[in-house]
């Protein structure tokens, strides 16, 4: 899959440095997969789940941090939306990042 806004998670890991290897996983494993579907996807990474409107939530690093990504599978594009603690997750309407 193509993971665009790459560049978001290079700014979070700038600011949450704990978070570079769980991320840097996340990100070769999503750009090496081929996914057709959300099952596809659990049952590499078993902590997402589907919110909407294209929308998913990661669990990073045990439920520390959220990643959310617009999945579009037809064209294998995934776009970072957000990325921040669980606190700052709390705070957003997914449908609307």
């Amino acid at each position: 899959m193509h993971v665009i806004s790459y560049k978001r998670i290079k700014e979070f890991i700038k600011d949450h440095p704990d978070s570079v290897v769980k991320l840097g996983r996340w990100y070769k494993w999503m750009k090496k997969g081929k996914f057709n579907n959300l099952n596809e996807i659990k049952r590499k990474f078993s902590g997402v789940d589907y919110v909407g409107d294209d929308r998913y939530v990661f669990n990073i690093s045990g439920n520390k941090y959220r990643l959310v990504a617009l999945i579009n599978f037809c064209k294998q594009k995934v776009y970072v939306r957000f990325i921040g603690t669980h606190s700052e997750y709390e705070k957003i309407n997914c449908n609307t990042v």
